[in-house]
């Protein structure tokens, strides 16, 4: 009786041990989500903010110009719930103003156009990684939140269930290919 009792005792520790480690791995994978969330919060506003420098400096002419101001004061001023549309535009409206390399090379010959230009270049290569960090997180989480062990135990609490951000991220082509 007393051995019986020794080695249930042991295994309710070990599964103690294992939903312990669980618990915290998830706990990991959560802290990690926000922090990528962060750093894409971080470089989805370096563009915006870089977009808006750049159509209010006179270099563009003036239809692209509000273009691009329009679509990065709405990325900038986005609700959450509308923060992956206004940012898409973003993308649509910087592959239809640079979309040509004679547009990209334009801001490069104009006073600091080429500071302006490396800087939007780097910042549009940017929200891809960050993006796609961010969404390896949210599926890494989602992946161990699906395992029944995490749902019967309810080991992740009361987070929310982890979102994707999805967007339209790809850059301009004349922007993408140049080394900033």
């Amino acid at each position: 009786m007393t051995e019986t009792l020794i080695w249930t005792v042991a295994a309710l520790i070990v599964i103690g041990l294992y939903l312990s480690w669980t618990a915290g791995r998830l706990d990991r994978l959560h802290a990690r989500i926000d922090a990528a969330r962060a750093a894409l919060d971080a470089q989805l506003l370096r563009r915006a903010s870089v977009a808006q420098e750049l159509a209010t400096s006179g270099v563009l002419d003036p239809a692209a110009s509000i273009v691009l101001y329009e679509a990065a004061h709405a990325a900038r001023q986005a609700e959450e719930d509308h923060r992956e549309v206004a940012e898409s535009e973003l993308s649509q409206a910087l592959r239809a103003v640079f979309g040509e390399p004679e547009q990209v090379e334009a801001v490069r010959e104009a006073p600091g156009g080429e500071e302006a230009a490396n800087e939007l270049a780097a910042a549009v290569r940017r929200v891809p990684m960050a993006r796609r960090f961010h969404n390896d997180a949210v599926r890494a989480a989602r992946a161990l939140r699906r395992h029944r062990k995490v749902r019967w135990f309810r080991l992740a609490g009361h987070a929310p269930f982890p979102l994707a951000f999805e967007m339209d991220d790809e850059p301009p082509v004349a922007l993408a290919d140049r080394p900033a």
